[in-house]
C-alpha cells in the first residue's frame, strides 16, 4: 500500500501550485478499499472550502489503484474538522468495527498530507446506533407548508400524559426532528437522547411534564435555518401551520408562556430568531452550539441594531470549544454581549453554559441537554442543579 500514497503524493506534489505565504496546503488522500462501482468520493467539514458538512460538497480526485486525493489551501492557524463519504451521510465512511467515526481533525501549520484508508462504508453495512426511543411517540407525516418543502413531525409525551385527561403542558418545538429521540432516524445514527432526559427529569420532579415537538429538516435545511425568505417561511410555517395543529390534537398550554424552541448548530440560529422576531409565541429559545455569526451568516447585527423596549423572552446559549465549536465561540461571544446591552441579565434572562472538551454532534448535546430543560422548564428543585 506504501507504493500507492507515494505514488499518490508524487503526483499531488508535482500539481500544486505556488501558495500565498499565509496559506498552507493542506491533502486529503483516501485509500479506498470495497468501494462500491461508479462511486466517487468526497470531503466535507467545518470550512466554505469543504461545504460547511454538505456530503457532497467536495469531490476528491481519483488517482490510481483506489487512491483519492484533493489538495486545499488555509489559512494558517485554522483548525479543521472533516469526514470522508460517497456524497451522503447513509453512505459516509465507517470505522473497521462498523462504528461512526469521530471527526478527523487537524489545525492547519505546515504543509501536511492526511493519509485515510477506508475499508467500510455505510450504505454497505448497518451503522452502530446509540440510544432508543423512551416513551410515547406519535409520527404525523408529510406536514405541509407555504414556501417550504413538506416534512414528518413527531410528537414526544409525557410519561404521565394519559393518565389525566384535563391537564395540559407547555410544548418545546425542536428542529432536526429526525435527530432528537430515535437513533435510527438520526443523521449520525446518534440522537439527543431528549427522550430520556425528559423521561427521567419529569419522574422525579426536576421538570415540569412538558410535550416535545420534533420537526424534520429536509435538503432545504441550510436555507431553512437562516435569515433569508426560506427561513421566514420556515418560522411562519411553524407559527401558521405546525403549532396550530398541535395545540388542536394535543392538550397543550398554547400561551407565549410556556412555548419554546430549541436547536443546534444553524438549528440554534433558527431558535433564536423564533423567539427573538416572533416573542408575542415564543417566550423561551435554546440555542445550542448556535451559528449566530459564522461566514455568511450574522445575526448579531440585528440584535445590535435593535431598538425597541427589552424583549420579554429566556434564551438558553452553550456550546463546547473543540473542533467547529471553536470557530462559533467569536459570534456566541458577541451575541452576549449584545444581549447584555439590550438589558438582558445573566441567569434571570439569558444562561450561558460553556462545556469544556465538547465536539459539536448530537453525542456532546445529548451529555449536557439536562442543563437545557432544566432553564427553560425547571421546576425550583430543578434551577438549583444549574
Amino acid at each position: 500500500m506504501k507504493k500507492f500514497f507515494l505514488y499518490a503524493l508524487s503526483f499531488i506534489l508535482f500539481t500544486i501550485n505556488i501558495q500565498p505565504q499565509n496559506d498552507v496546503n493542506i491533502t486529503i488522500l483516501v485509500k479506498a478499499n470495497n468501494l462500491p462501482s461508479g462511486s466517487s468520493i468526497y470531503v466535507t467539514g467545518n470550512d466554505a472550502k469543504l461545504g460547511y458538512w454538505q456530503p457532497d460538497a467536495a469531490k476528491l480526485i481519483e488517482n490510481v489503484n483506489g487512491i483519492w486525493s484533493k489538495s486545499f489551501l488555509f489559512k494558517k492557524g485554522e483548525k479543521l474538522d472533516f469526514k470522508i463519504t460517497l456524497g451522503s451521510w447513509e453512505s459516509e465512511a465507517l470505522n473497521d468495527d462498523g462504528s461512526i467515526p469521530s471527526n478527523h481533525s487537524i489545525e492547519v501549520l505546515n504543509d501536511t498530507t492526511i493519509e485515510i484508508e477506508v475499508n467500510r462504508w455505510a450504505d454497505k453495512l448497518e451503522k452502530k446506533t446509540e440510544g432508543q426511543i423512551t416513551g410515547i411517540v406519535q409520527y404525523h407525516l408529510n406536514m405541509k407548508g407555504k414556501g417550504v418543502k413538506p416534512r414528518d413531525v413527531i410528537v414526544w409525551l409525557p410519561p404521565f400524559y394519559f393518565l389525566d385527561p384535563e391537564k395540559r403542558y407547555p410544548v418545546l418545538y425542536m428542529h432536526d426532528g429526525q435527530n432528537i429521540v430515535d437513533p435510527r432516524n438520526s443523521t449520525f445514527k446518534v440522537d439527543w437522547q431528549i427522550d430520556e432526559a425528559a423521561d427521567s427529569l419529569i419522574r422525579k420532579g426536576l421538570i415540569e411534564e412538558i410535550i416535545i415537538v420534533g420537526i424534520y429538516n429536509t435538503p432545504d435545511r441550510s436555507s431553512e435555518y437562516s435569515e433569508n425568505d426560506t427561513g421566514y417561511a420556515y418560522m411562519n410555517f411553524i407559527i401558521d401551520s405546525i403549532k396550530p395543529f398541535i395545540d388542536k390534537n394535543y392538550r397543550t398550554l398554547p400561551d407565549k408562556k410556556y412555548t419554546a424552541t430549541a436547536g443546534s448548530s444553524l438549528a440554534g440560529l433558527i431558535s433564536f430568531m423564533l423567539a427573538w422576531e416572533h416573542d408575542q409565541v415564543f417566550s423561551m429559545a435554546a440555542c445550542i452550539s448556535p451559528a449566530f455569526k459564522i461566514g455568511r451568516y450574522n445575526y448579531v447585527d440585528n440584535v445590535e441594531s435593535y431598538k425597541g423596549k427589552k424583549k420579554n423572552i429566556k434564551i438558553y446559549i452553550d456550546n463546547g470549544d473543540n473542533e467547529l465549536d471553536s470557530k462559533l465561540q467569536v459570534g456566541i461571544d458577541e451575541m452576549l454581549q449584545a444581549l447584555n446591552v439590550k438589558g438582558f441579565v445573566q441567569d434571570e434572562d439569558y444562561y450561558y453554559y460553556k462545556d469544556i472538551k465538547s465536539q459539536h454532534s448530537e453525542r456532546y448535546w445529548a451529555k449536557r441537554v439536562w442543563r437545557t430543560l432544566f432553564f427553560l422548564f425547571g421546576t425550583e428543585k430543578g434551577r438549583k442543579l444549574l
